[in-house]
């Protein structure tokens, strides 16, 4: 049946030309993308599966990064430990050699010097070995469960997957010190003043105890008074609760009126003439590794043997740290080259699913590109056809 107002094989050409471009633009976006998957409709579960892939992927290449990190961290830890054995040794060399009765006392003194000085460096390095501005060596870096000088280092891509070591603290206290300067009322017209000052570094725990015409208080520092960077600012807050000790209920209104200025508190005689004995203790918190060295000296023979001893302890307890560290660093190592090797397998199962095939899709590119030239010369051809009316018409 020959018809002019409706063209059914354009129609059919029309409609091929159709399905045939939007199969030659897939092809061409895979080809320009180099991915197989570009929107959700070229395939839905793979593209969901391939994205869960990539959180994983770049997860486990930031753990990778953390591990890293973490052995970094735990290298200078150890590094600095290696100077503190070193200086250790050299202690303890000291103390073997003054325990020898063939020097004098004035000698002992002068190796004595050496000992005191090598003994604050090896604490002073504990309180001041940082990496990325934490201290590391002195048990003061708190992590969010509350816990001092425990790491938790994040080796893997999901929640939970951590490798955990505690650094110990390394170091000892410095002296936190408080004394009595006691002015004796000698005449009638004199009023007795004794002032207790502070000084040193106090940590929560400490506690202070003193005595005040035979009246006795205690007070222990709290985390609330050691809140500023300043540490006289501190001090100063520790001697404002000393004074409140001192004065509730301790009834100085008779002996002697209290005062504070800073870090010094002031007791004065209420009469004058009138005298009372005054004295002073502080006991320390100290749960530093090294604590036991930090009264060391080595000015006479007894005491010279038993520093050999104490350092004996204490670069023990060095090398216990230092093969903690050892063994952690090994860990750590192993456990990043297993997750090079997940993140590399992971990245490999990704790409089958979600990278283009290029010789597939080339070949359905040219396959579509030589359908869409034929589809356009037979709808040529089908918008022709129609014409042949024409010859009906002629007769």
């Amino acid at each position: 049946m020959n018809v002019i107002n409706t063209n059914i094989k354009s129609l059919v050409s029309q409609n091929a030309m159709v399905k045939n471009n939007r199969d030659l633009a897939n092809a061409m976006q895979e080809l320009s993308t180099g991915k197989r998957i570009n929107s959700a409709k070229d395939d839905a579960a793979g593209l969901a599966i391939t994205s869960r892939m990539t959180s994983q992927i770049t997860g486990l290449n930031q753990a990778i990064r953390n591990g890293n990190d973490s052995v970094s961290m735990l290298q200078t830890t150890e590094g600095a430990m290696i100077e503190m054995t070193n200086m250790l040794q050299r202690m303890r060399e000291l103390a073997i050699q003054s325990s020898n009765d063939t020097y004098t006392a004035i000698d002992r003194g002068y190796l004595d010097l050496e000992f005191q000085q090598l003994k604050a460096e090896v604490n002073r390095i504990t309180k001041d070995t940082e990496w990325n501005g934490m201290p590391v060596l002195n048990g003061t870096v708190q992590n969010d469960e509350g816990t001092f000088g425990k790491f938790e280092f994040q080796v893997g891509a999901n929640q939970g997957q951590i490798i955990m070591h505690t650094i110990a603290n390394m170091g000892f206290r410095d002296d936190a010190k408080t004394s009595f300067a006691t002015t004796t009322a000698n005449a009638s017209g004199v009023h007795q003043v004794s002032t207790l000052t502070l000084s040193g570094t106090y940590k929560a725990g400490d506690t202070i105890s003193f005595s005040v015409g035979g009246e006795d208080k205690t007070y222990s520092v709290l985390e609330e008074d050691l809140t500023s960077s300043s540490n006289d600012t501190n001090l100063a807050s520790i001697a404002a609760k000393l004074l409140t000790t001192a004065e509730t209920p301790m009834g100085l209104a008779d002996q002697a009126d209290v005062t504070a200025s800073g870090s010094v508190l002031t007791f004065t005689a209420a009469t004058a003439g009138t005298e009372f004995s005054t004295s002073t203790a502080t006991d320390l918190v100290d749960t530093g590794v090294l604590k036991n060295t930090r009264a060391l000296t080595i000015l006479n023979n007894t005491d010279s043997n038993a520093s050999i001893s104490e350092l004996d302890v204490a670069i023990n307890r060095i090398n216990t740290e230092r093969a903690g560290i050892g063994a952690v660093v090994n860990r750590l190592t192993y456990a990043m080259d297993n997750l090079t090797n997940v993140s590399q397998n992971t990245s490999e199962s990704r790409s089958r699913i979600m990278d283009a095939d290029y010789a597939k899709a080339s070949s359905e590119l040219a396959r579509t590109q030589i359908i869409s030239q034929a589809a356009t010369a037979m709808l040529a051809q089908a918008n022709q056809q129609p014409q042949t009316v024409m010859k009906l018409l002629q007769g």
